[in-house]
């Protein structure tokens, strides 16, 4: 039996499946990303119920979700929803929010669901393939502005160039981590992937795989994104 959570090989096109309530914004990313070689739509909806019903079908590594959904019940974060809901099914799905809006608390929301990247729609062409590709990479697709927005807010404190009072020393979940699983999460920190980290520290790839697991459990996270920020705010504090 084949495993249809593994990556997809260097024969294997990355399989996307597209979710957004307008047809036209539809029709553009797909015949965008099917312009590429490397690249296969296996599925569309315009609303939440429709992907819920489709995606678990389809089985796609990469779901291109938005964030709005117009009348959705959802709200204006019904896309969300989706991937909170998608990611809970089925955990080897990556999403990658598609936004009109640039948004804090929506961007907060969709990391916390699980979303490995947050991009707006005013991005071109080439940069939203190769957000596609990145995150299909098992690579998170946040630029280093928006990491900082959503760390200020998990540390529950003011954004970046704002005043904040002195933190008090608190012991850290951190201390759970071996010296290796340290190293490890520095690596994810920098955007390094399974294969890439096993390369770097003479591991099996399973055997990082299987690290990892332990680390985001450790850490009490779903992610390896959310893993990521712990990572950065380890730099910030060091440096």
């Amino acid at each position: 039996m084949s495993d249809t959570s593994a990556p997809p090989t260097a024969s294997e096109p990355i399989r996307v499946f597209i979710l957004d309530d307008h047809e036209v914004v539809r029709r553009g990313v797909r015949d965008l990303l099917e312009a590429e070689e490397d690249i296969v739509v296996v599925g569309e909806a315009a609303d939440a119920r429709q992907a819920l019903a489709r995606v678990p079908a389809a089985r796609p590594q990469v779901a291109v979700l938005d964030v709005r959904l117009g009348d959705d019940a959802g709200g204006d974060h019904a896309g969300i929803e989706v991937c909170r809901e998608l990611r809970a099914r089925m955990p080897e799905l990556v999403c990658l929010m598609l936004t009109s809006f640039d948004d804090d608390e929506a961007l907060f929301d969709a990391i916390m669901a699980g979303a490995s990247g947050y991009v707006l729609k005013q991005i071109n062409g080439a940069d939203l393939v190769s957000a596609v590709r990145t995150v299909a990479s098992g690579t998170s697709m946040l630029d280093p502005r928006t990491t900082a927005r959503v760390m200020a807010r998990l540390r529950g404190g003011p954004g970046p160039g704002e005043a904040r009072p002195a933190e008090p020393e608190q012991p850290s979940v951190l201390d759970r981590l071996s010296p290796r699983e340290r190293e490890i999460l520095e690596l994810i920190g920098e955007g390094l992937t399974n294969r890439e980290i096993a390369e770097r520290l003479y591991l099996a790839e399973k055997t990082v795989k299987n690290r990892i697991s332990a680390i985001l459990s450790k850490l009490g996270v779903g992610r390896r994104i959310q893993a990521a920020m712990i990572a950065g705010r380890l730099r910030e504090r060091s440096s």
